[in-house]
């Protein structure tokens, strides 16, 4: 006997839910990125170029976020169960990937400069400085709502916090330039945008690949669930079972119910199920849940079973 219970049947993503968020920060990122380039090459600053590169993989992050949120949105068929809520995770992979490019070009790039310094403008590279880190204050503020419901709007969050604090590293470094004529001090600004790249760009991949490996989501605790299940009256035993995320904000379990023989024969089954299901709804934030009801010994039938 088998019984499920879902939350909702359409797929409704975190990342949909804060689609105009997106949008408003794209197009802020856009506009950042062009000016970040065209003072960039003209004050000869390569904090700047740093910059607007991390502003531009934010922006193509943002962008395959919101294609991906218009996709996850697509209801389920046949041939794909759960829609297409799982692509919002592929592009989360992809900011990531792109993050970690743009962090090794940065480095490179801020050795040669660190060897061959070059004359920079650093009036401009302030002021262009200071355009950024006031957009990205605008952008932090604008996503902060929904930074904890979606790996895609965290990790657009975490790439304008650190495009904010790659912003005040520039305005640190054009201010030595213009009191002191210390070149290098460009260079250093650009390793300090490395290095707020590259711990962003790990975690944000680190939490992608635990969705695609199916690990438990955090803040669930599986002895917990147990423990609640097994207290359930007419509940002797429960095993295979799993939780997983399907993607941002979308958990889900599935598990094997033993039930005892004379609450089957009463056909009391189905208020096991309610419970089963009210339970969980109540102490867990899970959206979809799946449970096979199934009558004592029916394990040892079963060609494979985890605990």
């Amino acid at each position: 006997m088998t019984g499920g219970h879902s939350h909702s049947h359409a797929p409704v993503t975190a990342t949909g839910r804060h689609r105009r968020r997106l949008v408003l920060v794209v197009a802020i990122t856009a506009a950042v990125f062009v000016a970040q380039v065209i003072g960039g090459l003209a004050s000869g600053s390569l904090a700047l170029l740093a910059d607007a590169g991390h502003m531009l993989t934010d922006s193509t992050g943002l962008i395959i976020a919101l294609i991906a949120a218009t996709l996850a949105a697509r209801p389920a068929t046949p041939a794909h169960t759960y829609g297409l809520q799982r692509v919002e995770v592929l592009a989360a992979m992809i900011n990531g990937l792109l993050l970690t490019g743009i962090a090794v070009w940065v480095l490179t790039r801020a050795i040669e400069r660190w060897n061959q310094p070059v004359e920079i403008s650093s009036g401009l590279m302030l002021i262009v400085a200071v355009i950024g880190a006031i957009a990205n204050t605008v952008g932090l503020l604008i996503l902060r709502g929904g930074k904890d419901d979606s790996l895609n709007l965290r990790g657009a969050y975490l790439e304008v916090l650190g495009d904010l604090l790659g912003s005040l590293a520039v305005i640190a470094a054009a201010l030595i330039i213009t009191f002191t004529g210390y070149t290098r001090a460009d260079s250093i600004a650009s390793l300090l945008i490395f290095v707020m790249i590259i711990p962003r760009a790990f975690s944000l991949l680190r939490d992608v690949v635990d969705v695609l490996l199916e690990a438990t989501p955090r803040g669930i605790d599986l002895d917990q669930i147990r423990q609640h299940i097994l207290d359930i009256d007419g509940v002797t035993d429960v095993h295979d079972l799993h939780a997983w995320t399907i993607t941002s904000g979308v958990p889900v379990l599935s598990a094997h119910v033993v039930i005892d023989a004379t609450w089957l024969a009463e056909g009391r089954s189905g208020q096991i199920l309610d419970r089963l299901s009210e339970c969980l709804g109540d102490h867990f934030d899970v959206d979809h849940c799946t449970f096979q009801l199934e009558p004592e010994g029916h394990q040892a039938h079963e060609p494979a079973h985890h605990d």
